[in-house]
């Protein structure tokens, strides 16, 4: 089912209201340009018991209608958590830029990783930026999260996306020389949580473009649903 979600869009100088029809999710996992960087968080994931990917980067669809740019979710449990990426969105032909946050129920991870990313809300940023904007410099571009825990608002995760794959190749990979389809949404992959992987009752995060100086944030309370049995 398609998802139908108000954006500030900013392009060539100025900003404007526009909906924009998503009707096709996907989350690209193991994206880290890096080796290193990309089996670290593969291996802090393993410390959860989660297995090793079939292969890297991997694509998993998740049903649009899970993108929201809501405050607030809520989740089943009290095993999930947050991760900061980069979202690249199509439509009328034209690619933008975004941030979200691909929060994901661990617990099911550990067994299931494709239901797993179903669990969850995907909460994204009200505001793009065109892509073409940003395309020359987009090594330079930096990804942020904090996470509040135990009443702590504290440093999640940090990094610029020289460590990730680059949209091209991320995108050439899944769809070839079609590229991005319209009406289609992409989240990019993230970065090693700082201090490891755990819950928050709050998820903020951020896309920085230091060359213009410029700044994309957005944030969400998460609360536990009870689990009974």
């Amino acid at each position: 089912m398609a998802d139908d979600i108000a954006f500030t869009i900013h392009a060539d100088g100025a900003s404007s209201p526009r909906t924009l029809t998503i009707d096709r999710l996907v989350i690209a996992g193991w994206t880290g340009r890096d080796p290193v960087a990309r089996d670290k968080h593969i291996a802090e994931l393993e410390q959860l018991g989660i297995a090793r990917p079939a292969s890297t980067p991997i694509y998993y669809r998740v049903a649009a209608r899970r993108l929201t740019t809501a405050d607030a979710i809520e989740c089943s449990g009290g095993d999930s958590s947050g991760e900061v990426e980069f979202v690249l969105i199509k439509s009328g032909g034209t690619l933008y830029v975004g941030v979200g946050s691909d929060h994901t129920d661990r617990k099911v991870e550990t067994y299931n990783i494709t239901a797993s990313k179903q669990m969850c809300d995907k909460p994204i940023a009200p505001e793009l930026w065109a892509f073409d904007e940003v395309s020359a410099h987009w090594d330079q571009l930096l990804l942020r999260s904090y996470a509040t825990i135990d009443g702590a608002r504290v440093l999640y995760q940090e990094g610029a996306l020289t460590g990730m794959l680059p949209p091209q190749d991320l995108i050439a990979r899944e769809f070839g020389d079609a590229g991005l389809p319209d009406g289609a949404a992409m989240f990019g992959g993230t970065f090693a949580a700082i201090g490891g992987i755990r819950p928050a009752t709050r998820f903020d995060y951020e896309l920085v473009d230091p060359i213009r100086g410029r700044s994309i944030r957005h944030g969400y309370a998460i609360t536990s649903i009870p689990v009974l049995g």
